[in-house]
């Protein structure tokens, strides 16, 4: 028997469990506050009612999983050299996917389809803010075939067989990874990264929560009486103090979790000329990453990983808006300087070389301090004037001068440009210090800008656009820029890439 993907197929069946969990998820998400009313009114209602009205639900959320397994179907256009998806309940939607458009195709896997035994196909190109095509619900053997026949953009006149497509599976499989991120490696990027984010995600967990209590116990937790007679009790320094020591450790351990069940068994292997990367603990994602399609390569550490020789790469592939380019980005954490030489060499063909160096006016810095240090001391004292208890809080206007004072330096210090022959490297960052690499010959477009009041003193914005996001420089030194922008705008004109 052989699989061929030029005639229509549908999905596993099994999916309809799939499709049917995923339905019940929008409907949930949909009618979110009826469910709640009902919740809090569950005692009031009729019972007879309630358990109806449920088994009414279900049974429409499964006719629908069953119609959506019914009427999605997928297979390849050869003659035309299309990716066609067919689906719909009851209006139908065609989606035509150009196979040499196709940016990156990830094989994912939820614990729901762990455990039915399916996997998630997703494809992407750059002409849309989210995946052009989904595939719910296939085996992990017509997964792996279909993506390698679709990022082979080489038209071919035979079918693949089966046979052949186990030789496929088997070359797969049976590859060692150049690269495995071990549980020590996570566990260090555990320790010393991503804490704003996770201290972000702690503080809006715990401003949900104390709206929803207030909401339904009419009890306001920051203003209980009991966190009132703590502070009588306890000076302000020492109960700051112990805060941010308990939040610190709160954080630190989540930040570990979500290293841990996100990138678990992180491995990487090289596969005709591209990089498979797969990982995940709860939710596994494999994908497959071109060389050709790689626009942005940022490379960032802070102290403490630099002694850890440990640092966390960043690859980001065409894009087409501003919302989906963070998510777009793939993440290699923990990896060595060793690992990363090899990445960058099979991406590049070389590891990239800092050549000449532009550095930002002094200007930068003086408009950053009066921005954020100079000008909210001035509103504070302003309404402090009139508000006598503000002033209480005085005292630490000095260590708040002090403490972004030299993050603001630390941050100028470490902001340049490098150019070379055939890179441009950006550094940014005043602790996690993050290096963006891109080639001349991937940028889409240069923006260049001089402010009046700059051109005394020379300086202006560089804006480097490409698929991947945009690149800048401010005041840097504007007759520099200009001449480089004449050499890369020839270079690229006179490039024959075909990255897209």
């Amino acid at each position: 028997m052989e699989m061929n993907f030029n005639t229509p197929q549908r999905q596993s069946a099994v999916g309809i469990v799939v499709m049917f969990f995923d339905t019940l998820r929008q409907y949930i998400k949909a009618f979110f506050p009826l469910l709640i009313i009902w919740v809090v009114n569950f005692n009031k209602a009729n019972k007879l009612y309630i358990i109806f009205g449920a088994l009414v639900v279900v049974l429409i959320v499964a006719l629908i999983a069953f119609l959506k397994y019914k009427n999605f179907t997928f297979y390849i256009d050869e003659d035309n050299d299309e990716f066609i998806i067919k689906e719909g309940v009851f209006n139908k939607t065609i989606t035509t996917i150009q196979l040499d458009k196709i940016q990156q195709v990830n094989i994912n896997q939820s614990l729901l389809q762990r455990i039915i035994g399916v996997y998630e196909l997703e494809v992407d190109t750059a002409g849309s803010t989210n995946k052009e095509g989904k595939i719910k619900a296939i085996s992990h053997l017509l997964a792996l075939s279909l993506k390698s026949k679709l990022l082979d953009n080489i038209k071919k006149e035979k079918i693949i067989t089966t046979e052949e497509t186990e030789t496929v599976l088997e070359e797969i499989t049976s590859a060692i990874p150049f690269i495995s991120i071990s549980f020590i490696s996570l566990l260090k990027v555990g320790i010393t990264s991503n804490y704003v984010r996770s201290f972000s995600l702690l503080l809006l967990f715990f401003i949900t929560a104390s709206d929803y209590i207030n909401k339904f116990t009419g009890r306001d937790v920051f203003n209980d009486g009991v966190i009132d007679s703590y502070v009588n009790k306890s000076t302000i320094i020492t109960s700051l103090f112990l805060v941010l020591l308990i939040l610190f450790g709160i954080v630190l351990v989540v930040n570990i979790f979500r290293i841990m069940i996100r990138y678990f068994d992180y491995k990487i292997t090289k596969q005709k000329g591209s990089l498979l990367l797969s990982f995940g603990l709860i939710n596994t994602k494999s994908t497959i990453l071109k060389p050709e399609k790689v626009q942005i390569t940022t490379i960032s550490r802070n102290y403490f990983q630099k002694k850890m020789n440990i640092l966390e790469m960043k690859i980001k592939q065409a894009t087409s808006g501003e919302k989906t380019k963070h998510n777009a980005a793939i993440e290699i954490p923990g990896c060595n300087n060793r690992e990363k030489d090899e990445i960058l060499k099979l991406l590049f063909h070389q590891v990239p070389q800092k050549g000449y160096m532009m550095k930002p006016n002094f200007r930068k810095l003086g408009f950053s301090v009066f921005l954020i240090i100079v000008l909210p001391l001035i509103v504070f004292f302003s309404i402090g004037n009139n508000v006598a208890e503000l002033m209480e809080f005085a005292y630490i206007t000095p260590y708040y001068a002090v403490f972004v004072g030299l993050i603001l330096y630390l941050g100028y210090r470490n902001y340049r440009l490098f150019i070379s022959d055939d890179f441009i490297i950006k550094q940014s960052g005043a602790w996690d210090i993050s290096d963006e690499i891109i080639t001349i010959e991937k940028i889409q477009a240069i923006t260049t800008s001089q402010l009046f009041w700059h051109k005394s003193a020379d300086i202006g914005y560089l804006t480097l656009h490409t698929a991947g996001g945009n690149i800048g420089f401010q005041l840097g030194n504007y007759t520099k820029i200009k001449q480089y922008v004449n050499l890369w705008l020839y270079e690229i004109e006179t490039s024959d890439s075909n990255w897209m």
